[in-house]
């Protein structure tokens, strides 16, 4: 004999999936603008993997990671401008018509692909350039300290909640900034730099007691 609840669980698991269905066909024209995206396309797929894998599902597409999550529409509009002529025009148009994360801004002319970005609100990319599967999360600064002076993040690196980098710096691969930290010095490859001012950790395995 089967319950109430029971019964009730594949309805409201229909539900979610015409809903989803629904509003993936509401986002599908942001597509349009994909295959002219020739300058682009590597680190949009790269994107979709690095997605796929942060939010633990294998099964994530272009279009569904568009639809649920407006951070990552912000980046992949990001992509679509630097991808070509017509492929800007597709990310322009699409940025008025289906916003992103609006307080979520990309003021950086090089990011590598596979960028994730938890959460992303009130955060402000503008380094110089940010490498390879880097993971940026939300009331992020990351920009100058004074005209013409902003980082350079290495491959993947990594900046939590609330940190600051600021000026002419560069962040190793494998850093970490921990949240909160404000770091205004350079960040040796697998360090991890935590407080206001920043310190820094060395890797685990080079820690003493």
């Amino acid at each position: 004999m089967t319950t109430p609840e029971a019964e009730a669980a594949p309805a409201h698991t229909k539900a979610r999936r015409v809903a989803s269905a629904l509003l993936q066909l509401w986002f599908a024209p942001m597509l349009l603008g994909l295959p002219f995206a020739h300058q682009s396309k590597i680190r949009i797929a790269a994107d979709v993997r690095r997605w796929a894998t942060a939010t633990n599902n294998s099964h994530a597409t272009t279009l569904s990671l568009i639809a649920s999550y407006p951070e990552f529409r912000t980046l992949y509009c990001y992509r679509l401008r630097r991808g070509g002529l017509a492929a800007a025009v597709v990310g322009a148009i699409s940025k008025v018509l289906y916003p992103g994360e609006r307080t979520l801004h990309l003021a950086c002319s090089d990011i590598g692909g596979g960028l994730f970005i938890q959460h992303g609100f009130a955060t402000v990319v503008a380094a110089r350039k940010v490498g390879e599967n880097c993971w940026i999360n939300q009331q992020v600064t990351i920009g100058f300290d004074r005209p013409g002076a902003r980082p350079i993040l290495g491959d993947n690196v990594s900046v939590h909640a609330g940190a600051k980098v600021l000026g002419d710096i560069t962040i190793g691969n494998g850093a970490r900034v921990g949240a909160n930290a404000v770091v205004l010095e350079d960040v040796p490859p697998g360090y991890t730099a935590v407080g206001i001012p920043a310190r820094l950790l060395p890797p685990k395995s080079q820690r003493t007691l």
